[in-house]
């Protein structure tokens, strides 16, 4: 019987490689119509590039391939910038999306960080979340008549420990530890109009409910269609008692257009002054009914009667889908950037990627299928 011969076990590197990751990335992989849909939206913003960079001095990474490496570390996980330019190194997929060279030289983190940051300065993810909106929009993917609100807690970047009062009258330290001193704030009443986090100011000491353990976190928020749960605007708050409504207002406000639109939320928007604010707007508050709530629920039999309202309540429990994928796949449940404006950028870029992945399953018949 014929017995092939063994092949040896070595590698020995080719001289040349006529293979870019072009040709090497398969024609169906599901990053293709990704990167294609964000190409688009980064080359309406090639104007707002010029002004940001100056025309003179040592040319920077490019704004198109640090935006296209802050979406793939948030496609995939990546918890931090080492972590993405280590991949950079080996990762072939990784080097095509972001539009490097095989034998492009991969950045310093701190370079890149710094890099980043100059983006982060200006209105970026706003403008890039519209345009990823607009294709969506010109794909027929978007209700004009039918959303859905929601908020949720973004932890911040910032311990418990760090949380002192604003008159630099608390505790001392219990040791000399200089990097983590155990400090006991345990009986001691702690409020936002007394104690600041001396490691992000704009952080608040907030709980998303009754029973869960207060944490220092921003309140982010989204407003999303009911045809395909694609997110239409987001908006990042300090968090206080009416930071969800307020935010779903300025959202609802925004919305274009004049017709009458439907608006779907949960218990806490079942207030008074909220439901007749959205009426005013000409929203039709699908607000769920909370009975509960002292002098009885804002919702009215008229609006709870119509199938709509039914409707409207199934949909909306949509918006959780996006929560969940922000917080798990693009690991917002903890955000990794201080200040209002920052995390708000993050919160807001992390939204349109949501989108992308939301319209290339969509616009895809056979991933949809699948």
């Amino acid at each position: 019987m014929f017995q092939p011969m063994r092949g040896h076990d070595y590698q020995q590197s080719s001289a040349f490689s006529y293979l870019s990751p072009e040709e090497r990335v398969p024609a169906d992989h599901p990053l293709r119509p990704i990167r294609t849909m964000f190409d688009a939206a980064l080359a309406k913003l090639s104007p707002v590039f010029n002004q940001i960079y100056s025309s003179t001095g040592r040319p920077s990474i490019a704004p198109e391939k640090l935006l296209r490496a802050l979406l793939v570390q948030m496609l995939y996980s990546l918890r931090s910038e080492r972590m993405l330019m280590e991949q950079l190194q080996y990762n072939m997929l990784f080097r095509w999306f972001v539009g490097m060279d095989m034998d492009e030289p991969v950045w310093v983190p701190t370079v890149y960080s710094k890099n980043r940051d100059r983006l982060l300065e200006g209105d970026i993810a706003r403008t890039l979340f519209s345009e990823v909106l607009g294709q969506a929009e010109g794909a027929d993917l978007l209700s004009g008549e039918h959303f859905s609100v929601d908020g949720t807690l973004i932890e911040a970047w910032a311990s418990q420990k760090s949380f002192q009062r604003k008159d630099g009258s608390s505790a001392p330290p219990q040791d000399s530890d200089p990097g983590n001193p155990t400090v006991d704030f345990h009986g001691e009443k702690r409020s936002n109009e007394t104690h600041q986090s001396s490691t992000d100011p704009d952080a608040r000491l907030a709980r998303k409910s009754g029973g869960h353990e207060a944490k220092l976190a921003y309140c982010g928020n989204v407003l999303i269609e009911n045809r395909n749960g694609l997110v239409v605007d987001a908006e990042l708050l300090l968090c206080s008692g009416t930071a969800e409504r307020d935010a779903a207002m300025a959202m609802i406000e925004r919305l274009e257009g004049t017709g009458q639109v439907t608006v779907g939320a949960d218990k806490g928007y079942d207030t008074k002054d909220f439901v007749k604010e959205l009426r005013n707007m000409k929203a039709t508050p699908h607000v769920a009914r909370n009975e509960k709530r002292p002098g009885g629920s804002a919702i009215d039999g008229r609006t709870a009667r119509h199938a709509g309202y039914k409707i409207s309540q199934i949909k909306r429990k949509r918006i959780e889908e996006v929560f969940g994928w922000l917080k798990t796949v693009a690991l917002l449940r903890k955000t990794r950037h201080r200040g209002l404006f920052r995390v708000g950028w993050v919160f807001t870029f992390a939204a349109a990627a949501y989108n992308l992945v939301r319209m290339r399953k969509l616009l895809s018949p056979a991933v949809s299928a699948a």
